[in-house]
């Protein structure tokens, strides 16, 4: 038997010595370490407002890549234009990247000077 496994030596039936008896060998401690898992950080997609791209387009994005409803991309839109950013989103770092990454390409595409970032919640 190979000691240096400990889930094995626990699982295996103890070889010589009396049953039942306690003679003081095959004493053994087995640790268990608790694996903890760690929530996520999670990242805020920002939308800026800019002087060019326009509001319908802003919409648009909102609706298509954030799966906001009419209202609530129309009412996100104006909260950017009014005060010069708007959230879109909380998500973990790779589909926040991931969303930056689509809108910024989709503004591009449609030659927007549109800017979309994120930052750690």
């Amino acid at each position: 038997m190979n000691c240096a496994d400990p889930l094995r030596a626990a699982k295996e039936p103890r070889k010589g010595g009396s049953e039942g008896g306690n003679n003081g060998s095959g004493t053994a401690v087995i640790t268990r370490t608790k694996t903890q898992t760690k929530k996520p950080g999670m990242y805020r997609v920002l939308i800026l407002n800019d002087d060019y791209t326009p509001m319908e387009f802003v919409v648009t994005v909102l609706r298509k890549f954030f799966n906001k409803g009419p209202e609530e991309a129309q009412r996100i839109m104006l909260h950017v234009h009014h005060h010069g950013v708007g959230e879109c989103g909380v998500f973990t770092y790779e589909v926040a990247e991931t969303k930056v990454t689509q809108v910024m390409d989709f503004a591009r595409k449609h030659q927007h000077p549109l800017q979309c970032i994120m930052e750690k919640k």
